[in-house]
């Protein structure tokens, strides 16, 4: 069964991992839902593929626990100091597959990205084993740095949300959940349609069917919530591009996905998954078999699901708070107003 009330966060040691758990805590808090935290790994390569590069040498599982434990403990106490109480779970396997057969069982899974090596990698490096592509449940990709490495900083309070908006079952979905999310914070809704750059929107008539095509798609929007505030762009050029350009000034994009055209192609085509390497804020991805299996339970509501259970992958393991000495190097580590509110930061 999916479990409707925890969001799932994968962390690896590095400080995007970490900076994802503050997302998904942050956001569990404000939506009343728990968090659990996993950290991945398999052995004998665990150490070059799983786990920041700090931790110890393949090939001893003791050793790979210890610091899994060591991992987690620092993430819970992000999670803490949220007011989360967070579940931690260690993962023993190839992570990109076991995320997958997770993502049967949440309706969110949360990963940070630092674009090379680590769980990001592993997760969103090629489209082979890409969680995007192949995962049953939305994704949140969490940005560690822009493209020239600047940290970036995550508000705590969600106030514009941009979804990129076509006609496809993934596009359309997107459409619905990015509603949702920005209902949930009384947010601005940017709704982008991107048409070809060759495409005259001087032309009244034409405009003005993409103008029709958008509002039927926000009809039923707008009857489910008739008090949120939504804007509408309608833009000739390349989606990737303008995607990009509204996470600059919007806290959370999503975008439907099923690997192919337009929208729905964006995050694997050519373009080294465009939007997921280089958005500056969180993407929310759509994948195409959530949609699908959404519509498989329709169809056979009230028979009875072949899901996952935890117990056949996880380990649930009690961990130690990470000291408090600990704790502040972390959140000076994955924001760059830590230091404002955290006090003096020249021991960094």
């Amino acid at each position: 069964m999916v479990n409707d009330n925890t969001i799932l966060v994968g962390v690896d040691g590095s400080h995007a991992s970490y900076k994802a758990t503050w997302w998904a805590a942050n956001y569990a808090k404000h939506v009343g839902l728990s968090l659990q935290i996993v950290c991945a790994y398999s052995l004998p390569s665990y150490a070059a593929v799983s786990f920041d590069a700090t931790y110890t040498a393949m090939g001893d599982d003791n050793a790979a626990h210890n610091d899994a434990q060591e991992i987690l403990s620092k993430a819970k106490a992000i999670a803490d100091e949220q007011g989360v109480d967070a579940q931690t779970l260690i993962v023993t396997g190839d992570p990109s597959s076991v995320f997958v057969e997770l993502s049967r069982n949440y309706n969110l899974i949360v990963i940070g990205n630092r674009g090379k090596g680590g769980l990001a990698e592993r997760l969103l490096g090629t489209t082979s084993s890409s969680l995007p592509a192949y995962a049953y449940c939305p994704i949140v990709v969490v940005p560690y740095t822009d493209d020239k490495g600047n940290l970036m900083h995550l508000n705590n309070v969600i106030t514009k949300v941009a979804v990129g908006s076509d006609d496809t079952k993934w596009g359309i979905r997107a459409l619905e959940l990015a509603a949702q999310f920005a209902h949930s914070w009384g947010a601005q809704l940017d709704v982008i349609t991107v048409v070809p750059s060759n495409t005259n929107l001087a032309d009244d008539e034409v405009r003005g069917k993409f103008e029709d095509e958008l509002d039927t798609r926000l009809k039923p929007i707008l009857a489910e919530y008739p008090g949120l505030n939504v804007r509408k762009n309608i833009v000739a050029g390349n989606a990737v591009e303008t995607l990009t350009k509204a996470s600059r000034d919007h806290d959370v994009v999503v975008v439907g996905s099923c690997g192919r055209g337009g929208f729905t192609g964006l995050l694997f085509n050519s373009t080294s998954q465009g939007l997921l390497q280089h958005s500056v804020s969180p993407v929310l991805v759509v994948p195409r078999k959530f949609v699908e299996a959404e519509a498989q339970r329709a169809e056979k509501e009230g028979e009875p699901t072949a899901t996952v259970t935890l117990d056949e992958l996880v380990t649930e393991v009690p961990v130690d708070r990470a000291d408090e000495d600990v704790e502040r190097q972390i959140e000076i580590k994955i924001d760059p107003k830590a230091a404002d509110y955290l006090g003096d930061g020249n021991d960094d």
